[in-house]
């Protein structure tokens, strides 16, 4: 099963980690290293039996199917402390499963069709490890050949020519082994390819249109299969992105599909699911579920940066808890709340102060305020401030899209249709709450009486790489 990786670059500090390969420091989900011990006790055991006599020739390459099988649950579940030990387990069962393979006799690799299975095979073990590999891609290359209706070998031929960056190839094998027939798996890496072809492309929604296309497509053949709803739940996140990181309802939409595929009994050990769902939620401001996903990351794979997360978003709640408690004198406040009533407002929009705010978008609203502090923390995005409004209560702004140095310390802001959330939750026995206003748009928010100038913007963009 290959995998990605997406990363926010630029304005966003975040890595929306996927599950491909040798990932560094990665460690074993709970009971892994059992059910390693075991594949590695089965196919050492099977190639024992192999040399048995009387053993039927197609028995031997089922058996060297399954070796190869195994192989890749390995790479995909087997995350120990030291990647190198990782790698020589992969290097060692790879040449178990390789002798497995020539034990097949002559006679049974003469046919087009068994000698491309034989060709397959091979080539899949050889692709096993992270690195490119030429003679992985010959005997691939060999295979489809010798039997173009081969899907898995295609996907596989797919995926090694990925790793040495021929993309074009890439999408060329996986489009022609589509046109054998419909392929849950190939259609899904074909989405993920497209998601990577996306980058630094002139049309990249277009081709993050066709992503999630894909995605959908490889759902409807299997509604059950979890890889696929992952799939499209990173297609949507991306889509959130590469159209300007404001559309919750692809937020939604991404956080769904990994609500599928948490059903599925396989996706549960894979802790990239849980980082990336929590990464939505945290975008969200769906604060108490994010720390619990980012905790579940960690739990599966404790070499994640999960924990880390978990420890900023920790450090700036309780830095906003002690800001919200703290002793601002009433004088203060008054003194820089006195000129708030005196703001004059667009007479479309109707003056509210934070208590009478409704959950969610508040149309046709305006709160003014003053920004008492900038909230410094550890992720570059979003900006927090403390916000006082008229009626000297304080409430918390969180800011998307915006330049940080277009809004300051004693800034007077009017924010338009502000859309609020009352904030609630408690984690390790300590309860946070506090009110919020959120700011996508340079047009929710004016400062000091004036808009904020189109300069301040900052586009969101996101990048995905295919690692191996």
């Amino acid at each position: 099963m290959s995998q990605e990786r997406v990363h926010r670059v630029l304005s966003l500090d975040c890595r929306l980690r996927t599950e491909f390969g040798l990932r560094r420091g990665t460690q074993s989900p709970p009971n892994s290293r059992q059910k390693f011990s075991k594949q590695m006790t089965g196919m050492m055991s099977g190639e024992n039996r192999f040399s048995e006599e009387g053993k039927d020739a197609s028995d031997v390459m089922e058996k060297a199917t399954q070796a190869a099988n195994d192989l890749y649950t390995i790479r995909d579940t087997y995350f120990p402390s030291d990647p190198n030990e990782k790698t020589s387990k992969l290097q060692t069962q790879s040449q178990i499963a390789l002798n497995l393979l020539d034990s097949v006799p002559p006679e049974q690799r003469k046919l087009p069709t068994q000698r491309a299975t034989y060709e397959y095979l091979r080539g899949k073990i050889l692709d096993v490890l992270p690195e490119y590999s030429k003679k992985a891609e010959d005997h691939l290359s060999k295979a489809v050949k010798l039997n173009p209706s081969l899907g898995d070998a295609w996907l596989c031929l797919g995926n090694c020519i990925w790793k040495k960056g021929d993309l074009p190839a890439t999408r060329n094998c996986f489009t022609l082994a589509l046109s054998k027939g419909p392929n849950k798996r190939i259609l899904s890496q074909l989405s993920m390819l497209e998601r990577r072809m996306a980058q630094g492309a002139d049309n990249q929604e277009e081709i993050v249109a066709e992503s999630i296309k894909h995605a959908k497509e490889a759902i409807a053949l299997d509604v059950k299969d979890g890889n696929s709803w992952y799939n499209l739940g990173n297609a949507c996140l991306t889509c959130f992105f590469v159209t300007g990181a404001w559309d919750h309802s692809k937020l939604h939409q991404s956080l769904k599909a990994y609500q599928n595929a948490e059903k599925d009994e396989s996706m549960k050990s894979n802790p990239d699911l849980y980082f990336n769902s929590a990464t939505v939620n945290t975008y969200l401001e769906n604060y108490e579920r994010a720390l619990s996903g980012f905790e579940a990351a960690a739990s599966k794979d404790p070499c994640l940066n999960a924990t880390e997360e978990v420890q900023k978003m920790v450090n700036l709640f309780d830095k906003i808890d002690t800001l919200l408690k703290g002793q601002i004198k009433a004088k203060r406040l008054a003194s820089l709340t006195s000129s708030l009533a005196e703001v004059k407002l667009n007479p479309s929009h109707k003056r509210a102060t934070i208590d009478n705010l409704l959950e969610g978008l508040n149309k046709t609203i305006a709160v003014v305020g003053k920004v008492i502090f900038f909230i410094k923390h550890d992720n570059i995005t979003p900006l927090y401030y403390l916000v006082c409004d008229s009626n000297q209560l304080c409430f918390v702004l969180t800011v998307y899209g915006i330049k940080k140095d277009a809004i300051k310390e004693g800034d007077q802001l009017t924010l338009l249709d502000p859309y609020f959330h009352s904030n609630d939750f408690s984690w390790n026995e300590k309860r946070y709450e506090f009110r919020s206003v959120r700011v996508d748009f340079l047009e929710q928010v004016h400062v000091n009486g004036k808009p904020v100038p189109p300069q301040y913007s900052v586009r969101s963009s996101i990048y995905a790489q295919h690692k191996h």
